[in-house]
């Protein structure tokens, strides 16, 4: 089992996702406040080992891999365009209701909260494969419980 942390990094939040590579499949996913970014990954790491970290370049990734580094391995990505299309993968994964198929999808926005699926693309970038979310997707933001 390889299992990878994908981080979007943002100004005040972040997209983290849990994927083992081998069964290419997603297993947790959250949108995260930046001040629970580390107690997420704590949390995950108290139950999976984890392998690698792969963390965009864009917004505060400098800051997360000095935060980060001694925990695994890090990779930075390229993010450019990672957000973007989020927005089609995000209705690949959760295909839109009957009516809603009948229009461009142009015209129909997900969640504000795609950082979770913006570190989705981040990883199946990497990795050059797509991998499955089975679950749903918890649009709200993450803090600790």
């Amino acid at each position: 089992m390889s299992i990878v942390i994908a981080i979007d990094p943002g100004n005040s939040k972040c997209g983290l996702l849990l994927v083992d590579i081998c069964a290419e499949v997603v297993l947790d996913g959250k949108v995260v406040s930046q001040s629970s970014v580390l107690k997420l990954i704590h949390c995950w790491r108290s139950v999976w080992e984890i392998n690698q970290i792969v963390i965009g370049n864009g917004t505060t990734s400098l800051r997360w891999q000095r935060l980060l580094s001694g925990v695994c391995e890090i990779t930075v990505v390229e993010e450019k365009g990672s957000t973007l299309r989020a927005r089609n993968r995000y209705w690949d994964l959760w295909p839109p209701s009957f009516f809603l198929k009948l229009l461009p999808r142009g015209l129909i926005l997900p969640s504000d909260h795609l950082d979770a699926v913006a570190a989705l693309i981040l990883v199946e970038d990497y990795y050059g494969r797509k991998m499955r979310w089975t679950g749903e997707i918890d649009f709200k933001i993450w803090h600790e419980q």
